[in-house]
């Protein structure tokens, strides 16, 4: 999420947006605006000057409208995830129910695996093994949990998290929301 001072702005896809004020303000604060997109009619006037005067400056993209569903969107930069055709082949939902030991693992297992299959995150969690599997591969340390994921089980059996969510109580709906 894109921040500046008190303005937090992003469209419906997740992408920082910023007007002409915030992006002097970025400017000003030391930071990189080409990855911005700037919802203001200025910024063709602004790009064609750096064309025509062969300026040294960042291009700025203007903010457009993209005509797909949120749902699609995500689905496409999920697709899109660099990860090893191992990972993207698998079966996640077989590779964790077998991780799932006793019957109430299981039947919490396949409650969780519902919910993600619900939202489209299969190829979440395909990606979530492939880095767990490097992290671990390459002795990087990551964090005991945080937030509402650690009501995930399945993100337990996985090692994305150290919190056992069965052991102690912990709804899966306070992460997935089930709508």
């Amino acid at each position: 999420m894109f921040e500046v001072g008190r303005i937090t702005n992003t469209n419906q896809y997740g992408e920082p947006i910023v007007n002409c004020g915030d992006l002097i303000e970025l400017i000003y604060q030391g930071h990189a605006i080409d990855t911005l997109k700037v919802n203001d009619s200025r910024v063709e006037k602004y790009n064609s000057v750096v064309n025509e005067l062969a300026l040294d400056w960042p291009i700025i993209q203007k903010l457009t409208n993209i005509e797909i569903p949120v749902e699609d969107y995500d689905c496409a930069l999920q697709s899109d995830w660099y990860m090893p055709d191992e990972y993207k082949s698998m079966n996640v939902v077989e590779h964790i129910q077998t991780l799932a030991v006793t019957d109430e693992e299981q039947k919490r297992v396949d409650i969780e695996l519902e919910l993600y299959v619900k939202y489209g995150l299969l190829n979440v969690l395909k990606f979530l093994v492939y880095l767990i599997d490097t992290m671990r591969k390459n002795n990087i340390v990551w964090g005991v949990g945080r937030g509402s994921s650690v009501s995930s089980y399945v993100l337990y059996l996985l090692g994305v998290h150290k919190v056992n969510s069965i052991k102690y109580g912990l709804d899966i709906t306070d992460f997935l929301k089930d709508k």
